[in-house]
């Protein structure tokens, strides 16, 4: 489960945005459904995400976050010893929404698909 604490503090202040984005960045990666997000890749390269706000709005119970993240997708060959290709790293991007519990600071996280 992620909790994103100091997110859930930093609610209404000047400095949300950015203690989110630190948070999120701070998760790893396999926390985050970025695997589904792939456009390139096969795999995801494991701590490679930054995040990008993209729009907050709230309602009684939940803080939402949409965000962009940014991260390296990585496209894998069978590494034969004749295979004559190396993996290739690519720059991926997937939109995800993150729903905060004003409460507990628990957090949902899904893949928004457009």
């Amino acid at each position: 489960m992620i909790e994103l604490g100091k997110s859930l503090q930093a609610w209404g202040s000047p400095h949300f945005k950015e203690t989110l984005k630190q948070e999120i960045e701070q998760l790893d990666s396999a926390m985050l459904p970025l695997q589904q997000g792939l456009s390139q890749g096969n795999n995801v390269v494991e701590n490679s995400h930054s995040a990008m706000i993209l729009s907050i709005s709230e309602t009684d119970n939940s803080i939402h976050a949409k965000t962009g993240i940014f991260f390296i997708g990585l496209v894998t060959g069978c590494h034969c010893s004749d295979d004559p290709s190396p993996g290739n790293e690519l720059p991926e991007y997937c939109e995800l929404m993150l729903d905060i519990n004003k409460d507990t600071a628990e957090t949902t996280v899904a893949l928004v698909m457009d």
